[in-house]
């Protein structure tokens, strides 16, 4: 923008001290939106000299990187540059506001903030425009009075344009490498099927009846994750956060979940001498937490150096709608479809649960037509898996696991597995190929143990 300084000298000045902090705060934690406001704002806007300070610097180490420092990195810019100054006052107000930024971000509503700031600089840049329309027209410059308000139009959009097919092949080609967050199955994981996992954008959903081992599958699918090395955000909505972390040290440590309190120093240990991803679980009561709340949450753990590289949902159907229907369907829809586009704005992958339908507990395979209440809800999944085990088959752990949908790869695929609910862990038996559903089907007259045993013979000839 090219305003002169008595332009812009106070256009932040009307809305006080606390809404110019959260701004700033907002340009920290969303480098997408702080990237719209450097098209349509200058650090003068800002009443308060340590503010416009702040900004200067970060647009400024965007402009020669073309990315923005983190609150680390930008306080230790700062630290240098005033650390040699005079300005005592200036560097003071700046160590104080950085360190209420990370310590209390208080970030409930920087949604709010965000859309009101944009819009009002928004508008600043069209009345200059105007401004300099009527200069263009009075000077008979009459070709430049279109330019200069398509170019004002433009500023404080996304900042793509979308994919160029042919000038932005790479990213076509760099995109196949998948950065996936593993099941820990290896047949699963391979290519043919889900292509190294749930991949950054997309939503796995594992549907099943009651008790048969959703909460489970969502640890299992965490804990390997934090193998990996990456960071794992857990929601809960139904058990404590406590007893969900007795679940990944029973997964992690290979150690029964009963015997977890016995097992403090060898537990410790076995963190110590591994390099695992960092875990954040959170607890909501059921039907109290909604996608403002989950944004609300990544928010204030942004400010804490928290970016998650999984996150896990136990589970998305007790969760709160952000509009009330006259149907539950018509909700759940809602949420899964914003939980879709959380994954997809974040470059995150989403796990989360279904409860399966009353039919589903007698059924040998649970499909797409058993997830409870809403099937459009397997609309938006990038991945639906379902588990069915019948209640004589939880005595040895017993179970399949079909793949329903997947847009990576195979589906249709049924797995023999085995459940232990005393680790979250799950294997598949004997690790057999992946067999169709249509082999259950044919097969049963023979029973579900015969089929698979026949199948396994058929595969590898022993």
């Amino acid at each position: 923008m090219n305003m002169s300084p008595n332009h812009v000298e106070s256009y932040f000045s009307k809305y006080g001290r606390p809404f110019q902090e959260k701004i700033f705060q907002a340009m920290l934690t969303d480098s997408n939106w702080a990237a719209q406001m450097i098209e349509v704002m200058t650090p003068e806007y800002f009443e308060l000299k340590y503010l416009s300070y702040l900004c200067d610097r970060h647009f400024g180490f965007y402009h020669k990187y073309k990315n923005f420092p983190t609150l680390q990195l930008l306080a230790s810019i700062i630290r240098d540059e005033l650390s040699s100054g005079d300005d005592v006052i200036l560097r003071e107000q700046v160590v104080e506001f950085l360190s209420r930024v990370k310590h209390a971000p208080n970030q409930g509503d920087l949604e709010y903030v965000k859309e009101k700031t944009l819009d009002f600089c928004k508008k600043q840049v069209l009345k200059q425009a105007l401004e300099d329309c009527v200069k263009a027209i009075t000077a008979e410059n009459y070709d430049s009075v279109l330019s200069i308000m398509k170019d004002a139009v433009s500023k404080g959009t996304p900042a793509t344009i979308g994919h160029d097919f042919f000038e932005d092949y790479e990213a076509r080609f760099t995109r196949l490498l998948r950065v996936c967050s593993p099941t820990g199955l290896d047949q699963l994981d391979k290519k043919e099927v889900l292509n190294g996992g749930l991949a950054k954008g997309e939503i796995g959903i594992v549907i099943a009846p009651t008790g048969v081992g959703k909460s489970h599958w969502l640890v299992h699918v965490g804990a390997e994750a934090l193998k990996r090395g990456k960071n794992v955000l857990h929601y809960t909505f139904e058990l404590t956060e406590t007893a969900v972390g007795v679940r990944y040290d029973s997964h992690l440590c290979g150690i029964d979940s009963t015997n977890v309190p016995d097992k403090k120093d060898e537990i410790l240990t076995r963190y110590e001498e591994n390099d695992y991803g960092r875990l954040i679980i959170k607890e909501y009561p059921t039907g109290s937490a909604s996608i403002i709340t989950i944004k609300n949450h990544l928010e204030k753990l942004a400010m804490k150096d928290f970016k998650p590289g999984l996150i896990v949902i136990d589970y998305a159907d007790i969760m709160r709608s952000t509009r009330q229907y006259d149907s539950l369907r018509h909700e759940l829809k809602l949420i899964y479809e914003e939980l879709r586009n959380l994954a997809m704005e974040l470059g995150i992958p989403i796990w989360t649960a279904s409860q399966a339908n009353r039919e589903a507990s007698d059924k040998e395979v649970v499909g797409l037509s058993n997830m409870s209440e809403a099937y459009s809800k397997a609309m938006v999944a990038d991945v639906v898996i379902s588990i069915s085990r019948k209640q004589l088959e939880k005595a040895t752990g017993a179970a399949r696991l079909f793949v329903a949908k997947n847009r990576a790869g195979q589906d249709g695929l049924l797995f023999p597995i085995r459940i232990d609910t005393a680790r979250s862990h799950f294997e598949i038996i004997d690790d057999p190929n992946s067999l169709s559903v249509l082999d259950m089907v044919e097969s049963s007259n023979t029973g579900t143990k015969d089929m698979l045993k026949s199948k396994w013979k058929e595969i590898t000839g022993k």
